[in-house]
């Protein structure tokens, strides 16, 4: 009589879908990707969108440009806190996560998942959302007139970068990708942090992230082009800082068909 295999016992194992969360005991990269993680959201993130809602005071002109510019600057202790929730934190989480996307093997030839590609594009974002943030720190934080002792220089400032079209083009490129990886990294968050368990909510939420991205993207935009169609400002300090020992820069001459450079920041 031929014997019959007994049938295999069910598996208890099932194939796990999604991001996984970040665990402890996964490595000494824990502790690392947990704060790459909750920097993109905190404080980066969150700055990310004051800077864009503050942008926006550039559709009311000069000056109203210039009193959010000036307000922004005059809050206790500005320069401690923008070392300390901005230039420090967004140092960390570029350099990680240039690391990251280096030590990455993207697979994209051979599994064309839309997991995958997201994976991708998370990682070529930062790249190019880290540079535009590197061109634009320099330009209008770094070099030139200094905003936070002339803020009524803001909007001149911006308009005269914005004069050249590869400019315009940096700024709307980078604004386009910073916030695809601001708002992928929202998703990625909930996701890696158990706050979306299960495809559903990934999903529904996904569908959140994308609209939240749409419209802070369009209003980033929007100040962009705002300024770019806007008439040319002379170079004129709408809004005289009045600090003791601060001197507002001398005004040169201009004519209608050319702007003076920026002056050299002392």
């Amino acid at each position: 009589m031929a014997s019959v295999a007994a049938p295999a016992p069910p598996s208890n194992q099932h194939p796990i879908k999604g991001v996984q969360p970040l665990r402890a005991g996964e490595g000494n990269s824990f502790v690392l990707r947990r704060l790459h993680s909750l920097t993109g959201i905190v404080p980066i993130g969150a700055f990310l969108v004051e800077h864009i809602i503050s942008n926006i005071e550039i559709v009311h002109g000069p000056l109203a440009y210039a009193q959010q510019v000036k307000f922004l600057n005059g809050l206790p202790l500005v320069r401690v806190l923008e070392w300390a929730f901005i230039f420090i934190p967004l140092a960390f989480h570029a350099l990680y996560g240039v690391y990251i996307a280096i030590k990455g093997r993207p697979n994209v030839n051979v599994y064309p998942w839309a997991g995958n590609w997201m994976y991708l594009s998370q990682r070529v974002t930062g790249i190019l959302a880290l540079a535009y943030i590197i061109q634009h720190l320099y330009f209008q934080r770094f070099t030139g007139v200094s905003l936070p002792e002339h803020p009524g220089l803001a909007y001149w400032k911006v308009q005269y970068e914005l004069s050249n079209p590869w400019m315009v083009a940096v700024y709307v490129i980078g604004m386009i990708v910073t916030c695809w990886h601001f708002a992928y990294g929202v998703w990625l968050f909930a996701a890696k942090w158990g706050i979306t368990p299960g495809d559903r909510a990934r999903k529904k939420f996904g569908w959140v992230c994308g609209v939240f991205g749409t419209v802070l993207c369009a209003a980033g935009l929007w100040s962009i082009i705002a300024i770019v169609s806007a008439p040319a400002v002379p170079f004129e300090d709408v809004m005289p800082a009045q600090q003791p020992g601060v001197m507002a820069p001398s005004m040169p001459v201009q004519n209608e068909s050319q702007q003076q450079p920026p002056l050299t920041q002392q």
